[in-house]
């Protein structure tokens, strides 16, 4: 961590301005159809985005159990998008072993040129060339300038665009490739684990739409969001129902699987995650003094560590939950135990 970050600081050039992308005239304005067997049906592969968590774990287990009654699995991929230290432990793992269990195939996509941290530090002092460029250019004085803060957030979710969604479709151009020529554009259903019960944005997402920055002359992309409309209950009893492991971070109190420590997750998530991983933390600390701004808008991760420290002196430090302690509260501790005997049981069929 500390070489890459070594790394940034030596750059100090402004970022390229965007160039304006033009959509091919093939790309369709809307789906051709919202009904999830023509939508199966219609695509040459079936992107399912997996980041480990409980949404995306439920929503690949109810598209191939879909795709199954269809007999298209094997147009079935699943694709994780490894984000290294900054995802729990053991994330890659699961989402591998979970595609292992749907019997589908199963693609890893990481970005280039470090993790969240490292690409926070590079931001910051390309964001400082270019208000202290500005600056010069205008006759005031650089030292003075305020700059831009380097974090991501809501409104610049730069972490999402580098570090998932650009990676994903270096896949996608592949997987195209792998179609050959089809004498028409391939058709990829990219299937996410949004709802609309995690947030007001995600409230306002379509069930299903073009992707249009990702289509192309040579593919066009479709995105579908099979559970858009679930309920936290309906996620956990289509977990118990596949008999797919999830996380254990939803064991210790987590709401949410996304990095350890998400600027978009809530106060009390992120100081679980401080709790749990306080030298991760520590180096989120570290970050916040070299850009000069908070890890959250209104929040540092020093007073998040320190909430951390102050909860584990007045408690003691946190103690392994039992397994299936999220599932147990949406179906029971009876069910529950019947959950995690199929899995381990399945664990041991796939061993053998």
């Amino acid at each position: 961590m500390s070489a890459q970050l070594t790394l940034f600081t030596d750059i100090a050039t402004a970022p390229k301005r965007p160039r304006a992308r033009r959509t091919h005239p093939s790309v369709p304005d809307l789906p051709a159809t919202t009904l999830p067997a023509a939508l199966l049906r219609a695509a040459d592969w079936i992107l399912l985005n997996s980041s480990g968590g409980k949404d995306s774990q439920a929503m690949a287990s109810h598209v191939c159990a879909l795709a199954a009654k269809l007999g298209l699995l094997h147009r079935v991929v699943v694709v994780h998008a490894d984000l290294g230290d900054i995802e729990w432990e053991g994330t890659r793992k699961l989402a591998a072993d979970q595609a292992r269990r749907l019997g589908v195939r199963f693609e890893v996509v990481r970005a280039e040129g470090g993790d969240l941290l490292a690409r926070t530090v590079a931001r910051f002092f390309k964001l400082k060339a270019r208000a202290e460029k500005e600056a010069r250019d205008q006759g005031l004085d650089p030292a003075a300038v305020k700059i831009a803060p380097a974090w991501p957030s809501s409104a610049a979710r730069w972490c999402t665009s580098d570090l998932k969604r650009g990676p994903i479709r270096k896949l996608i151009t592949r997987l195209v490739a792998e179609l050959g020529d089809l004498g028409r554009p391939a058709r990829i259903l990219s299937c996410m684990g949004q709802r609309a019960a995690e947030s007001a944005p995600r409230a306002k997402l379509a069930p299903v739409e073009i992707d249009r920055p990702a289509s192309s002359g040579k593919r066009h992309v479709t995105v579908w969001r099979p559970i858009h409309g679930w309920s936290d209950a309906e996620v956990w009893k289509e977990i118990a129902r596949s008999g797919l492991p999830y996380h254990e971070a939803y064991d210790w109190g987590m709401s949410r699987l996304s990095c350890s420590f998400c600027v978009l997750g809530c106060e009390a998530d992120v100081v679980l995650a401080a709790r749990l991983r306080p030298m991760k933390a520590a180096e989120f600390v570290a970050v916040e003094r070299s850009v000069g701004t908070d890890f959250k808008h209104g929040l540092s991760m020093r007073e998040i560590v320190e909430r951390a420290k102050a909860l584990d002196a007045e408690h003691g430090e946190l103690r392994r939950p039992p397994r299936g302690t999220a599932l147990s509260g949406y179906i029971g501790k009876n069910a529950t135990r019947k959950y995690l005997a199929r899995v381990e049981q399945e664990r041991l069929d796939l061993v053998a």
